[in-house]
């Protein structure tokens, strides 16, 4: 499955974002998705991941109460909604595809990545 985040921008703090990330197949309900983050000089962090079915969700304690993860499956597309920008949320975002049920928390149990979404926040 190919992936395409986009979404975007620079913001100031406690703005907020939407991505996107959508995919090229039609069997995208058979997928969890994870968002991840990375910052300069940083590991990639699983920030926000998603079931196939949408049903259950998972959010890093960095982001728990700001940003939210949906999914329309009939547009093959996920969604991170991120509130309440900080400085700190500065990353480039990428999405995540893997085949299964439920979500995963590590990189490595994903298959297939976007090609990422720069966030920019200033203070």
């Amino acid at each position: 499955v190919q992936l395409q985040a986009s979404g975007g921008g620079l913001v100031q703090a406690g703005d907020s974002l939407r991505l996107s990330c959508a995919a090229s197949e039609r069997t995208f309900s058979n997928y969890a998705i994870g968002w991840f983050r990375q910052a300069p000089g940083k590991e990639r962090e699983l920030v926000a991941a998603i079931s196939r079915s949408g049903g259950s969700t998972y959010y890093s304690h960095s982001v728990n109460g700001r940003y939210s993860i949906s999914r329309d499956n009939a547009k093959n597309t996920v969604y991170l909604q991120m509130n309440s920008l900080k400085p700190e949320d500065t990353a480039v975002y990428y999405c995540a595809a893997a085949q299964g049920s439920t979500y995963y928390l590590k990189p490595g149990s994903y298959a297939y990545w976007g090609q990422g979404t720069v966030v920019t926040v200033s203070s």
